[in-house]
């Protein structure tokens, strides 16, 4: 299943936030969305996700999502989210419960999804008992069980420390490299879209329109933080932006 923006524009109130995006999400590959604060990424996201309706232009989904898909389009949030009464096989098995799915079945999802983020010896712990990298691998777990079409990743590592993020895109990459799967991923930090990204979508400042979608031909699985191809390509997408994040870290906030 793809996802497709097509002339979507949007206000809120007299404020214009987006500005006739057109943009194809491709079954497989994951799609970063960049650009300075303020300039959309996050309500992108929502329309993608059918969270939010845009003021103007289409978002359509083309193709159908896997047969056992149990929730086509599913968030993974900087916050984790997490129930803290609930150990991480239990806050997998919520969504899985809340959908019908049977004990039986359910359990073997868990195994696989718990093997797939290396939490297998972790399934009875409580939140509090786990690190913040853990505890996203219990979200990206959660996420995995319904099967998505797509994921909508909204800044998911950024509230985490720099190691913790690095192995988390590791883990990422393991995960794509043996089951590819199709992602939206909004990101302020370029390395991890220049790691992550088979395309990086560079909006402009307020209101958002495409500056310029950047293709990264590496396989996900060759990169690394010192590879002098990518380090250009950061530079190149700083290049697109500096100059917009600037004008827009002086911008009044609207109420």
């Amino acid at each position: 299943m793809e996802l497709r923006l097509e002339g979507v524009s949007h206000c809120y109130g007299d404020v214009e936030v987006i500005r006739n995006i057109d943009l194809s999400i491709p079954k497989g590959r994951i799609v970063c969305i960049v650009g300075p604060s303020g300039c959309g990424k996050s309500t992108l996201l929502r329309f993608l996700g059918g969270l939010e309706r845009p003021t103007s232009g289409t978002v359509s989904q083309v193709g159908e999502p896997p047969a056992d898909s149990i929730n086509p389009l599913t968030y993974v949030f900087q916050d984790f989210a997490l129930l803290p009464w609930r150990t991480v096989e239990g806050n997998i098995s919520l969504i899985l419960s809340d959908h019908g799915v049977p004990k039986k079945r359910a359990d073997e999802i868990i195994s696989d999804v718990l093997a797939r983020t290396k939490l297998s010896d972790f399934r009875k712990a409580l939140p509090k008992q786990l690190s913040g990298g853990m505890k996203q691998r219990v979200a990206i777990a959660r996420a995995l069980a319904v099967n998505p079409a797509v994921l909508l990743m909204d800044e998911p590592l950024s509230a985490l420390d720099s190691q913790t993020r690095e192995l988390l895109m590791d883990d990422l990459v393991d995960l794509w490299t043996r089951s590819p799967f199709t992602a939206v991923y909004v990101t302020h930090n370029l390395a991890e879209a220049v790691r992550l990204g088979h395309q990086i979508v560079v909006l402009s400042r307020r209101p958002g329109k495409i500056n310029e979608v950047v293709e990264i031909d590496t396989p996900l699985a060759d990169r690394s933080a010192t590879d002098p191809e990518l380090e250009r390509t950061q530079q190149h997408l700083w290049a697109l932006m500096r100059a917009e994040a600037e004008a827009a870290d002086m911008e009044l906030i609207d109420d």
